[in-house]
């Protein structure tokens, strides 16, 4: 892999991994384009570790609010106090449970079609047919009225299903922001608490499946770490570019307006899927 390879699809995972588009989609279409027929597992880590530090740094405030009341939450269970109360008394501990409860769908999902969802980073038509998926999505959020709903008002099914939607977006062109974002709308979400808690969700799917994957031969791409460290770089810098994008569209009702760019990026992968492939 050399440097502008490198810079070119770290800025692409920047780029797509927060706005609904599907950043899998796109790594996989352009790491064909590029040349890559085998998928770059570990390089594909390594810039969504660079995401992953955008969304500590995007998010920090809220990720130190939670720890802090996650801490005084614990001591209060400890104490016997009936745990509706210590949300009341700690009111960010219960984005703490959203987050644990929401991702737990999404690990056994992972887990369990682990090796079939690694089968599909391979298949350029897999992934034209799930943008396709993603389109409809994003589209269906236009017809949703804006929602008042707070975090505190959630039940722990209305996590439950976040995650499972999160758990679907490991399929490369289901978008992992698309559909947490509108299921959080759908389930009558406020729209800056449905982007909030979609990315607040993000941060352990990402750090776990990014664990997962560095165990299996980390040392079998790495060759010269320049390239790699350039990747994790520049997605790192346009990840925080598209969050601060992203939550502008949310607030303002537009995100459908990415279903058109979805379906026909997914026309496109189709399209070129007997060249690419």
């Amino acid at each position: 892999m050399t440097l502008l390879d490198a810079l070119i699809l770290g800025i692409i995972q920047g780029l797509t991994e927060f706005l609904p588009v599907s950043s899998s989609a796109h790594l996989v279409f352009f790491q064909h384009l590029l040349g890559f027929r085998e998928p770059l597992v570990v390089f594909d880590v390594i810039v969504h570790l660079g995401t992953l530090s955008a969304l500590f740094v995007y998010f920090a405030k809220d990720l130190a609010h939670i720890i802090r009341d996650s801490i005084y939450g614990i001591f209060f269970l400890f104490q016997r106090k009936p745990i509706r109360k210590v949300f009341e008394i700690v009111p960010y501990s219960r984005w703490a449970f959203g987050v644990i409860t929401a991702s737990i769908p999404t690990a056994i999902i992972g887990f369990v079609f682990k090796d079939w969802f690694e089968s599909l980073f391979g298949s350029l038509h897999a992934v034209g047919i799930a943008l396709f998926g993603t389109t409809l999505i994003l589209w269906l959020t236009r017809y949703r009225q804006a929602g008042e709903k707070q975090i505190e008002k959630c039940k722990p099914w209305h996590f439950l299903i976040i995650g499972c939607m999160q758990g679907l977006a490991i399929i490369p062109g289901i978008s992992r922001s698309g559909t947490t974002i509108a299921a959080g709308l759908f389930l009558g979400l406020e729209r800056e608490v449905a982007f909030r808690f979609a990315f607040l969700l993000a941060i352990p799917a990402i750090l776990g499946a990014g664990i997962l994957e560095l165990k299996h031969g980390f040392s079998s791409e790495m060759g010269n770490w320049f390239p790699f460290a350039a990747g994790f770089v520049s997605s790192a810098l346009f990840g925080l570019f598209s969050l601060r994008l992203l939550e502008g569209i949310t607030k303002k009702k537009k995100l459908h307006t990415f279903a058109i760019y979805t379906l026909l990026f997914g026309c496109l992968v189709l399209f070129l899927t007997r060249w690419l492939e």
